[in-house]
């Protein structure tokens, strides 16, 4: 398996890979229904593309070039999450508003910039390794070398949103502590129902954070 940083021409292999696996697999994605396997949407494949523009995603590829994973990476900077709230309402599917002011919400009450005194965040947005390639140790592989990366751009501050289970295992195993846990049980409407019925194991949202290149 070859790993290699994502250039544009790869953008729509990343995508078409994201539609037969992420898109529809996530635990928020699923609970809303948002996308079947093999289906896009169009305001997940924007936010993908931004966050690949920002030069920090890796895949690994097979020896036929086909991709069997991806970590989609991006950068965070002060007033990113305040702007995004703000365009919110620019969305056009509820559901994928509903998933991202969930995430934009809580990452707002957290304040990590002022918390840790930094101005940039290199964020793992999104890990995805195909069905078919599962159990050989790539999303570990591609979460070590984000890392990394990580560390040669001078980023002192790593997150990411962990939906579910999976993501959980795999951050907590690079030394990641959760800074905010939400059961999604106690994430109701109006009317006290739970906004997200999110299938087992998956029964919260963990955000992750570790800090890197610390001086003693």
């Amino acid at each position: 398996m070859i790993f290699q940083r994502i250039t544009p021409d790869r953008y729509n292999d990343v995508i078409v890979h994201l539609r037969d696996s992420f898109f529809f697999d996530e635990p928020l994605n699923k609970a809303v229904k948002l996308c079947t396997a093999g289906t896009g949407n169009e305001e997940l494949e924007n936010y993908s593309i931004a966050t690949l523009e920002d030069g920090l995603s890796i895949m690994a590829i097979n020896d036929n070039e086909e991709i069997a994973g991806v970590a989609l990476n991006g950068i965070l900077l002060r007033g990113d999450i305040e702007e995004a709230l703000i365009n919110l309402s620019q969305l056009k599917d509820e559901r994928t508003k509903k998933i991202f002011r969930l995430l934009y919400d809580q990452n707002l009450k957290l304040n990590l910039f002022h918390r840790f005194n930094v101005d940039k965040i290199f964020e793992i947005r999104i890990l995805s390794v195909d069905a078919k390639f599962r159990g050989q140790g790539l999303a570990k592989e591609l979460w070590r070398r984000s890392e990394v990366m990580a560390t040669e751009c001078n980023f002192q501050l790593m997150k990411a949103d962990a939906t579910g289970l999976f993501s959980q295992k795999v951050s907590i195993s690079f030394g990641f502590s959760p800074c905010l846990e939400l059961s999604y049980n106690t994430y109701t409407d109006k009317q006290g129902d739970p906004i997200f019925k999110v299938d087992p194991p998956h029964d919260n949202l963990k955000i992750m954070y570790k800090l890197i290149n610390q001086k003693n």
